[in-house]
């Protein structure tokens, strides 16, 4: 079974991707909530998410995508297609991707045999398919519907109710080994784009280890630009930051 890739770039913390699975959201009729929940925690927890990649409920294009993001970052968080209708798909996909069987798993089964009985449901074969595991994948739990995700390598395989996917993050936090949490601080600057591009570049150049972003907003009418400066480093952060409001105070900080 392969493991995460070695831990690689300046800043030395854990990569990350998130998949997101389902028909649903690439047709609009799903508006995915999911991908800004992963990226807040990963953010959280020094994770540095690299890449994100949307596809349908096909076996072949989440096994392609899949064993693509496994094998280029620390961790890979899938979303979507764990449930119980004959269009969740992902279980089998992960299993294949890996080359390993899959099967129901005896500790998701009693939890979901308990599940149901305390509720009230009938435990059919179509709920019973959301005991199905991977073989050797270790279970994630879900405190809000019981039904659990799983991890088989460096995946993490969760549900698409982003109010479930969320409960399971916690769970997945106690199972990875977290980097540095990514320090930002930002400076509004009442010029628009153009005019604060040249000063950006030079103060980029002379501030390496730091990552500088610009992104256009509009205030009462009039073009300005919020300069986002981020850095897992305090002093080297706030070294950038004062020469970008130096910046500001010169064109006038909204």
């Amino acid at each position: 079974m392969q493991g995460p890739p070695a831990v690689t770039g300046i800043s030395q913390s854990p990569t990350a991707a998130a998949l997101i699975i389902g028909d649903e959201i690439l047709s609009g009729r799903t508006k995915d909530a999911n991908l800004g929940i992963v990226a807040d925690w990963a953010c959280a927890m020094g994770l540095d998410l690299k890449e994100a990649r949307f596809v349908p409920d096909e076996e072949a294009e989440i096994v392609a995508a899949l064993n693509a993001l496994r094998a280029r970052y620390s961790y890979v968080f899938t979303t979507g297609g764990i449930g119980p209708t004959h269009d969740d798909i992902t279980a089998d996909a992960v299993a294949k991707a890996f080359g390993v069987a899959i099967g129901h798993d005896a500790q998701a089964v009693r939890i979901l045999e308990e599940y149901f009985a305390e509720v009230g449901r009938e435990a059919n074969e179509a709920r019973m398919r959301m005991a199905r595991m991977p073989e050797g994948a270790e279970l994630i739990a879900n405190s809000v519907s019981r039904a659990p995700g799983f991890r088989i390598g460096n995946v993490f395989v969760m549900a698409g109710i982003p109010r479930v996917m969320a409960a399971m993050l916690e769970a997945v936090a106690g199972m990875i080994e977290p980097g540095r949490p990514m320090l930002s601080a930002s400076v509004t600057i009442d010029a628009a784009e153009g005019d604060i591009a040249g000063p950006l570049k030079e103060i980029q150049a002379r501030h390496r280890a730091v990552t500088i972003g610009c992104y256009p907003r509009q205030i009462d009418k009039r073009f300005c630009a919020t300069v986002v400066v981020r850095s897992r480093e305090s002093g080297l952060l706030d070294a950038a930051v004062a020469e970008v409001q130096a910046l500001a105070d010169r064109l006038g900080a909204v």
